[in-house]
């Protein structure tokens, strides 16, 4: 049974950067199970009391991303008196940075977050791969950065939402037996053209994920939809069509998003 504990992520901006620190960090140790306490938008005096003081009544570990130096001293010199650690997870990276780069750090809360080009670009990216979800405006897959196409549950819409997240124009086009594809799909200039990526499941996994899928929705499994043999079949003619296609493919059966995400990544890199 997993030991279980306080963890108390207290931030200055939306808290999205310690969430993702602890979670990485955490992912290490299998015999732990924190209750996660998040203190978001920490930047007056009164709100570090109110932080300070349920940290009292549930003592554990504080990881902090607070750049305010009387805000995250007074969390310091809070948790000191309490005996309890306090790690600020961000200040070993920056203090390299500012050595390398020979300047000080802005020390402004949120700057990640500043309503730039960059912020607006994965709005947009956001945008496009919510209305060009599954096939639904195939006349506009020209202008996306990249096409998904696969075989039902192979994770295209999240993994398109992820990379959306970075800015990346991702369009997604579903594999389906006996249907053609969207004739837009090969007719993709020479030029400029998106990257299009195969995207495939062992038929094992296909048709557990597919059960739990219909199960979820009250449906009878006893369809074709999870047979052995035509999930088996629709995954080699998918990949057969992939290939003649010249489209990279990724198996994601032992992949998480993030890291089809990150293959992806990598072709889009070579690719443009």
């Amino acid at each position: 049974m997993a030991d279980k504990y306080h963890l108390h992520l207290v931030s200055d901006a939306t808290g999205e950067t310690i969430h993702s620190v602890a979670r990485a960090c955490l992912s290490q140790f299998d015999a732990v199970e924190p209750e996660e306490h998040h203190w978001s938008l920490v930047r007056t005096v009164g709100q570090i009391e109110r932080v300070l003081a349920s940290i009292k009544e549930n003592p554990g570990i504080v990881m902090f991303t607070i750049v305010d130096d009387d805000i995250r001293h007074r969390l310091q010199a809070g948790c000191r008196a309490l005996q309890l650690p306090c790690i600020p997870v961000l200040d070993p990276v920056i203090a390299t940075l500012a050595n390398f780069l020979g300047i000080e750090s802005m020390g402004e809360a949120g700057r990640q977050h500043v309503l730039d080009a960059e912020y607006f670009e994965r709005i947009d990216a956001m945008t496009y791969a919510m209305v060009n979800d599954d096939g639904q405006t195939a006349w506009n897959l020209g202008s996306a950065d990249l096409v998904l196409v696969g075989v039902s549950r192979t994770s295209k819409t999240p993994t398109c939402m992820y990379l959306a997240n970075r800015g990346i124009k991702a369009a997604n086009v579903p594999y389906v037996p006996n249907v053609p594809l969207p004739p837009e799909l090969f007719e993709l200039p020479d030029t400029d053209a998106p990257l299009v990526v195969g995207l495939t499941n062992s038929p094992e996994r296909l048709i557990q994920l597919r059960k739990n899928r219909l199960r979820s929705l009250a449906q009878d499994d006893e369809t074709d939809y999870v047979h052995p043999e035509t999930v088996r079949e629709e995954v080699a003619a998918a990949r057969r069509l992939f290939n003649e296609q010249g489209w990279p493919i990724i198996d994601v059966t032992r992949r998480s998003i993030e890291e089809t995400a990150a293959a992806i990544m990598q072709l889009l890199a070579k690719h443009q």
